[in-house]
């Protein structure tokens, strides 16, 4: 009996701290996703990439120079980055913080639908099927965001659906330090 007790212990141990860390995750405390990178405090790789919008126009990182700014990466078949829109809607309308979006890995058509029928909380969108630019950023998965100061610089990152408590932390310092730059 006693040979028993030890391999229980040790299931219920690991099934409870399963089940903390799934609870964190559900409120949002905790993402596995949330590593840390080494491209804080490098430039930002550039990108010319076809717009989704107008294939014929292109949108550039260097259009952004001098400005403080994000970089949203995400896709319609990714639920994370349709749980997120909402917010990036509502950072856009109350702080005026300008993202660029990269659509990735997805069809156009499917793309601008969404943004039709949910708003559209980018400057520009920029539309990447075939991981052109993402690679250069060190993306792995959607959404990711990125902010980028006024020279060029990446400062923060967030591998995940950006929230209210995500842009308290990661990104609202920097936007109030900086106002003049948006």
């Amino acid at each position: 009996m006693n040979k028993a007790i030890i391999p229980l212990a040790g299931f219920i141990a690991m099934a409870a701290l399963f089940y903390y860390v799934l609870g964190q995750m559900d409120k949002g405390e905790y993402n596995p996703r949330d590593v840390p990178t080494e491209f804080i405090g490098r430039q930002a790789p550039d990108f010319v990439l076809p717009d989704l919008f107008d294939a014929g126009k292109q949108v550039k990182s260097a259009d952004m120079k001098g400005q403080l700014w994000l970089l949203n990466v995400w896709g319609t078949w990714c639920r994370e980055c349709w749980r997120e829109h909402e917010y990036l809607l509502q950072l856009v309308q109350s702080r005026g913080v300008r993202i660029i979006g990269i659509n990735w890995r997805d069809e156009a058509s499917a793309a601008r639908n969404m943004l039709a029928q949910k708003g559209n909380p980018f400057y520009r969108v920029a539309f990447d099927p075939e991981s052109e630019a993402i690679i250069e950023w060190g993306v792995y998965g959607a959404p990711e965001t990125f902010l980028i100061d006024a020279d060029g610089v990446i400062q923060a990152k967030y591998a995940g659906a950006m929230t209210e408590s995500v842009w308290q932390e990661k990104f609202q310092p920097w936007f109030e330090l900086h106002k003049e730059k948006l």
